[in-house]
């Protein structure tokens, strides 16, 4: 198997930290809409179920962005298979 390029890495790397991010952010603001606010002083019940919505938010965020990588780098390779046709 060939080993992956800088720009491959780059790619993945700045990939999966899009997918935390807006993960993460999109599970802040969904967790504040419910009244969980993840920042709020203390450790209360509402305050550790926001943080998990942060967190299961980030998770998801990064296998979305997998997934989507995955597919675009099988697209590629399909329109380089029918180029060889």
């Amino acid at each position: 198997m060939n080993q992956p390029t800088a720009k491959q890495l780059l790619f993945q790397g700045l990939t999966d930290a899009a997918g935390f991010l807006g993960g993460a952010l999109l599970g802040m603001w969904l967790g504040k809409a419910l009244g969980f606010a993840a920042f709020a002083p203390g450790y209360s019940a509402e305050s550790i179920f926001g943080i998990v919505l942060v967190v299961v938010g980030g998770g998801l965020g990064v296998q979305l962005a997998r997934h989507w990588r995955a597919g675009r780098i099988k697209n590629q390779t399909d329109s380089l298979d029918d180029k060889d046709k």
